[in-house]
Parts: C-alpha cells; structure tokens; sequence
C-alpha cells in the first residue's frame, strides 16, 4: 500500500502482477500522474477516448513513468470506463510501491 499524508493506494497481487486502480482523465493538456483520487491513481491524458487511442496511452505512459517494459503492463478491465484496472508483471509489491512513492513525492 501506497500512503502519503492523507493519500492511499492500495495495491493488490494478481495472476497478471500486482494490481491497481486507475482513475483516467482524457483530453487532458497533457500526460502526467496527477496525485491520488479515493483509492485510484488519478492520471491525466493529452489522448481522446476514442477507438483505443487513451488506454494505448495509459498502457505507454505508465510503462514509461514505472520504468519497465511496456509488455508488462496490462489493462485488466475498465476499457470503456475511466476507472480501470491495471496488472503490473516484473515488479514486486514492494518494489512497484517504492517507484510510485517516487513518483508521487515528486
């Protein structure tokens, strides 16, 4: 679990890594990790909602912002919605937990 003050992010192990919430905003002024909404990565998107085009870029964004491969990444439901869900493979709890403390005090 991801806590900050007043923030918390609880993460969950699955069969495809360790999950999360995600809370999308699309149309965006641009890409960025915008803090913590309820119990969800709040993440703003420059992409529209539109044949794919946000999730794409989500899947892009936080392969880049963890710094691991894209491939593991997986968008585990939430394709139509903007709570999702997303697995992370390759990292443990820990270490997934550690990268977005990072990214978050930032």
């Amino acid at each position: 679990m991801i806590s900050d003050s007043f923030m918390t992010l609880p993460l969950a192990p699955g069969a495809a890594g360790i999950t999360m919430a995600v809370r999308v905003v699309a149309r965006a002024g641009r890409t960025a990790i915008a803090g913590v909404r309820g119990d969800a990565l709040l993440v703003r998107l420059a992409a529209a909602p539109l044949d794919g085009a946000a999730n794409e870029a989500l899947v892009a964004f936080l392969a880049e912002a963890l710094n691991c491969p894209r491939r593991d990444i997986t968008l585990v439901s939430g394709r139509a919605s903007r709570n999702k869900r997303v697995a992370i493979a390759g990292l443990s709890e820990a270490a997934l937990a550690a990268r977005l403390d990072a990214i978050l005090s930032a």
